[in-house]
């Protein structure tokens, strides 16, 4: 596979991007137990695949069930997605924690710069209150990074004072119903500040059309866009959004549009569908995952998520969870 410095160095090099995926590809057909499970379940011959879109994704529900691994050694770190008590939470196993700040770090500077210049605030109480988050061990990283900012659990109070009496461009980053409580007790204006919100009400409230409630929070806080961040447990990168739900990968990640009956059929630009993922950080787990998420893809390969699939069980899953 292609070195790991190399991988953060793709740039925009479209066929370097399509090279590193195949070899991961075959890298993770024949290591990763599971994926190889699925490709023989799907009666897919590796060896004929010769273009992205080409590739199986495999349904990110195998998370939960068996061990998406394909590491030569114990993994430094077993990261746990969030549920609500009434689902089983996915496991991702990390075989390197420097792999994965390596991927947070260059995701962020591509996106928002040098971290220095900012002080990041983060507001997740659900994800605080719980052990193995990526979400946490990426913030908390890039707090010590910025130099500036912190943790927030309830206290908003304390949360807003420190911001008014920080000099510097802050981030206010958290899980949407954290923000929606902050605005809707406090309605501050926030000045010199970006807020970006993770998704999720994790039923704390009700679920609201992601234009309308970001609309309440540009109300609230006084800005005009918000922000978003779309990462999970199952990968190791994430994508950004600066307004409107528009979101941007890093160079390493790339996003394709399938048809939602039909998980091996790859959709033009501009469809509706599946949201499958290329995360090539994803090196030592599965690099190429079909989300539950629906969305479509935009002609400059940004994407927009648009809802949830209603339906909770993939058929490749299930196969291979008998």
């Amino acid at each position: 596979m292609i070195p790991t410095d190399d991988l953060f160095r793709l740039g925009g090099n479209r066929a370097a991007f399509e090279r590193a995926a195949l070899d991961t590809f075959r890298f993770q057909a024949e290591r990763c137990d599971v994926y190889r499970e699925y490709l023989s379940q799907m009666q897919i011959d590796p060896a004929r695949i010769e273009r992205i879109e080409q590739i199986p994704f495999l349904p990110i529900e195998c998370f939960k069930w068996r061990e998406v691994y394909c590491g030569d050694r114990t993994p430094e770190e077993i990261f746990t997605s969030s549920n609500t008590g009434q689902t089983v939470a996915s496991r991702h196993p990390m075989y390197s924690l420097d792999l994965y700040e390596k991927a947070f770090e260059w995701g962020f500077r591509m996106f928002y710069g040098v971290p220095t210049q900012w002080s990041l605030y983060g507001l997740l109480p659900s994800y605080l209150e719980r052990k193995g988050s990526s979400l946490i061990y990426m913030v908390d990283r890039l707090i010590r990074e910025c130099g500036s900012g912190g943790f927030y659990l309830n206290n908003y109070e304390q949360l807003l004072a420190d911001m008014t009496a920080d000099p510097k461009p802050k981030i206010l980053l958290g899980v949407s119903y954290a923000l929606w409580d902050l605005a809707e007790q406090f309605t501050p204006k926030l000045q010199n500040t970006i807020v970006m919100e993770t998704g999720g009400m994790k039923g704390h409230r009700e679920e609201l059309p992601k234009a309308e409630f970001h609309r309440i929070l540009c109300e609230a806080f006084g800005v005009t866009e918000i922000h978003s961040e779309y990462g999970m447990a199952e990968l190791t990168s994430q994508a950004y959004s600066s307004g409107r739900g528009i979101f941007r990968t890093p160079t390493w990640m790339r996003v394709l549009i399938r048809d939602i009956n039909d998980p091996f059929d790859i959709r033009p630009t501009g469809s509706r569908g599946g949201i499958n993922i290329i995360d090539l950080a994803n090196r030592y787990s599965c690099a190429f995952i079909q989300t539950q998420d629906v969305g479509r893809l935009r002609p400059d390969g940004s994407f927009e998520i648009e809802g949830r699939i209603d339906r909770s069980d993939i058929r490749g899953c299930n196969l291979l969870a008998q």
